[in-house]
């Protein structure tokens, strides 16, 4: 077995919660890594909450847009189930991406994401 805590980066996209609106996750930057991916974890869902779940990136850190799926990796389900686990990578040359849960119906989740940086430019990784 290999370590790779020294090649990897984690940052916090959303903090784990009870989400009851659309959340629009903190600018990742990516800067010093060269490949990128959202992990997406779930809790319990009340109220039969109906989340979809997206990557969004920036060149600014401020003006967000969905990515084109050409430049994402695997796939998102159309509604967030309870208490599982996602991923998507992302392909694209925009400096900073974001995660971003969206409620459609219903009450609420329990989720949160974190952003996981690879490749890096510099390495071992703090």
């Amino acid at each position: 077995m290999r370590d790779i805590t020294q090649n990897i980066g984690t940052v916090l996209a959303i903090a784990p919660a009870v989400q009851t609106a659309t959340v629009n996750g903190a600018p990742i930057d990516t800067t010093n890594f060269e490949s990128a991916a959202i992990v997406i974890s779930t809790g319990a869902i009340v109220g039969a909450g109906n989340f979809t779940a997206k990557i969004q990136d920036s060149q600014d850190g401020t003006n967000f847009a969905d990515v084109a799926a050409q430049f994402l990796v695997g796939s998102l389900p159309a509604a967030l189930a309870a208490s599982s686990t996602y991923k998507q990578g992302y392909l694209g040359a925009a400096r900073y991406i974001r995660a971003v849960l969206t409620l459609n119906s219903g009450t609420s989740i329990a989720a949160g994401a974190v952003a996981v940086l690879g490749n890096p430019k510099v390495a071992p990784v703090a």
